[in-house]
């Protein structure tokens, strides 16, 4: 009998859900709130999840899952998909539409010698890769890495677009004694400034038009675990102002609410801005700097670090070749010293897309020619 997890905030609905679905068949337990976590729900074996919201947190169980909310919207359901919600439902529910994404959840579950690419990048999207390469650079990184991730101080990372920042973040989180709580990041460049408060504070219901129901804020997701805060330089001054309150005080206030909420949340943030040029310009606070950057950890651009290219294709090929589910192919030693010699402008993330360009576009072995006529 496949188990279903219905995460509802909403009594009646979660009813009506279990309702349904046990006479069709299926076992349920139900909760009021999506807090529970990755290594509960695997030890219960839920087949599915049935979420009212928050995609991200519901992602990072590692179970299929769909979202079944009372008022949807495109953007809602943009942001689903790109968690790996298997359907986007909107009240009144359809059932038959329900019913059917659940059984072909299952019916899949059942045939695990067929590839199942959805699942498999939600998996791979909550590991975290390695650190790549042996250059002095980079080295330095883990080293700094290793020393400062016992500890709970803050660590600002800097550098250029593409160099690995969040990737820093997420291993010292996983080698903190916090690795077994959340690690929550917030891009604080992809937030409106209007909704910047809300999304790091939380909000509750009736605040502004569309609050329908309260909901926790960034901060209060990390609890007990990291908070990652990329982009960080692109905050406005009025955000930037609660933030440094909430890191001085350890409490954060979510919009509309006179009420403080306390919160144990290591901050990691970061920016491929010159934060001492934006403090000049009167962009940032210098007493949010001085908060943050207890530990600076810049992390160098691919060009400082050209003795590693060779490792990355390597590594970038092999990841590759087991998402597409195809063998690896041979770099010439000539292809590698013309991937070496470019100024890869990009970063990491411009090298791995070309790695994955020339894998796609190649013959079976990636020549120097291949290098010159796809880069």
């Amino acid at each position: 009998m496949a188990k279903v997890l219905i995460l509802e905030q909403s009594k009646s609905m979660r009813n009506i859900l279990r309702e349904r679905l046990e006479f069709e068949g299926f076992a349920t337990t139900v909760a009021e709130c999506d807090s529970l976590s990755q290594s509960v729900v695997a030890r219960r074996g839920y087949d599915a999840i049935l979420a009212g919201s928050e995609a991200e947190r519901v992602s990072a169980l590692g179970v299929p899952f769909i979202i079944v909310t009372p008022t949807g919207s495109i953007d809602g359901a943009v942001e689903a998909v790109k968690q790996g919600a298997e359907d986007y439902l909107t009240a009144p529910v359809d059932m038959n539409r329900l019913l059917g994404s659940l059984r072909r959840i299952v019916e899949r579950d059942e045939q695990p010698q067929e590839p199942q690419p959805q699942r498999l990048r939600r998996r791979q999207a909550t590991d975290t890769s390695q650190i790549i390469g042996s250059s002095p650079a980079i080295e330095h990184v883990r080293q700094l890495i290793e020393r400062v991730a016992p500890s709970d101080a803050r660590v600002l990372i800097t550098g250029e677009n593409g160099t690995g920042k969040e990737l820093v973040a997420r291993w010292l989180h996983e080698k903190s004694a916090r690795a077994g709580a959340p690690f929550v990041e917030v891009n604080c460049a992809a937030i409106p400034s209007e909704l910047i408060e809300s999304e790091l504070f939380g909000h509750e219901r009736g605040a502004f038009t569309s609050a329908i129901k309260q909901r926790k804020g960034k901060f209060e997701q990390a609890n007990g675990g990291t908070l990652f805060m990329d982009e960080i330089g692109d905050m406005s001054l009025s955000a930037q102002a609660k933030v440094l309150r909430a890191l001085q005080e350890s409490k954060i206030s979510r919009v509309g609410s006179d009420k403080d909420v306390t919160v144990d949340v290591r901050v990691v943030a970061a920016t491929n801005k010159d934060i001492l040029a934006e403090i000049a310009r009167g962009n940032f606070r210098e007493d949010l700097y001085h908060r943050l950057s207890v530990i600076l950890i810049k992390v160098p651009p691919l060009r400082e670090r050209a003795g590693d290219i060779a490792e990355l294709v390597e590594y970038f090929v092999a990841q590759i070749a087991a998402e597409q589910h195809t063998s690896p192919k041979r770099v010439d030693a000539e292809a590698m010293r013309a991937l070496s010699a470019m100024p890869w402008s990009g970063n990491i993330r411009e090298l791995r897309n070309v790695v994955e360009r020339l894998m796609i576009l190649s013959g079976e072995r990636v020549t120097a020619e291949d290098v010159k006529l796809y880069c």
